[in-house]
Order: structure tokens, then sequence, then C-alpha cells
């Protein structure tokens, strides 16, 4: 079987939840789908699949609908059918708080750092080895404030103009690491400025 690259945008399904924080992940697979003519998207499992390739190497797009905090029983299903090492083939893009609004940081591997999305995929995949994008979604400067209601909740217009062009460098970013790698990724894309470092 050929060697897939597998990039999953987290998110929640339903329309209810378009254009949230919390589904920038889904916004940036969106992206990677018109800027690729990827096709699909067809059903797999519990997730939405799109197939097609990016710099020239064959990858697979993954929308999961398990909603956030089972992110990771769709992406070890697609993992384990495609054969997939996920230190090498595997990138999952999420939202994060504790990046400014715009703010985009690849790692190769860490901690979830609070995401649940990507504690869940930790959890099934039995390992924290694999590469993430995070996409900042605001400073949430009051630690008090409902987290909940934050990640659910909606852009303005100036921060969605914003977001979309955090979107378009990160679609860029995912690229990049397919042709390139990580490392290279890394050093183009991270933008200086955050307001904290979620902890790796």
């Amino acid at each position: 079987m050929d060697t897939f690259y597998i990039i999953v945008g987290l998110g929640n399904p339903g329309k209810q939840y378009d254009g949230t924080r919390h589904n920038i992940g889904f916004d940036v697979i969106d992206s990677l789908i018109d800027r690729y003519h990827i096709s699909g998207p067809a059903r797999f499992g519990q997730a939405l699949t799109g197939k097609g390739v990016i710099a020239g190497r064959k990858v697979i797009l993954v929308k999961p609908l398990t909603y956030m905090n089972r992110s990771g029983e769709a992406v070890q299903n697609i993992v384990n059918f495609y054969k997939t090492d996920p230190s090498t083939h595997l990138l999952v893009i999420s939202d994060d708080i504790d990046l400014d609004e715009g703010v985009i940081r690849m790692r190769k591997k860490g901690s979830a750092g609070g995401h649940n999305g990507l504690k869940d995929i930790i959890r099934c995949l039995g390992t924290d080895g694999f590469s993430r994008l995070r996409v900042g979604v605001g400073d949430r400067s009051d630690r008090r404030a409902d987290l909940a209601g934050h990640v659910l909740g909606h852009f303005s217009a100036q921060d969605r103009k914003v977001m979309d062009e955090a979107v378009d460098r990160a679609a860029q970013a995912v690229a990049c690491y397919i042709e390139e790698g990580p490392d290279i990724a890394m050093n183009r894309f991270n933008t200086p400025r955050a307001r904290k470092e979620t902890a790796e």
C-alpha cells in the first residue's frame, strides 16, 4: 500500500459549529481541498476524507465526525488502515487559545497542551510523537472566562479577516511540511508573536 500523508483538521460536525474558533482545523482542511482540488469528501468510518496530491505526495485529508473530545477514534482508524507511521506521516491541525489570534505554530511532537482533541488522539495512538499545527484563536487573558463559550464562539468580521489570512498561511505550512519536512516548515511558518507558548 502506498504511503499517504494523513492531514487531520480538528473540529465539531454540524452547521452550528461552522466558523467557530474550535473549528479552525476544519477551515484549514477546506482551504487545502479548494487549493489542491482534492477529491471527496467521502465517508471513512467516523470521518470525512478527501484523497489527492499535495506537493507531489499522496495525501488523505481528514475531518473527524466524532466531536472534538473523541477525535482519537477516527484518527486511529485511519492511521491503522493506511499503516501510517505517525512520527513521519501524520499532521494534526487544531485551534489554540494560548496563541494570539492568527499566530501559527508547528511542532514535531509534544503534549496536548490542554486541548481535548489532541489529548484523545494521543490516548488512542499511544504516542505524542506526531506533528501538529496549532492556530491561535485569540487572547483569552481572563482565565476565569468560560472556555467552552470562547472556543465555540464566532469571530467578529474584523477577526475573521485575520483568521482567513492565518488559514491561508496554515495551508501553505501544510504543503511545506509535506514537501520539505517539519523542520523547514517550522522555520518558515512559525510566527514570532505569541501571548504564551503552550507547554510541550
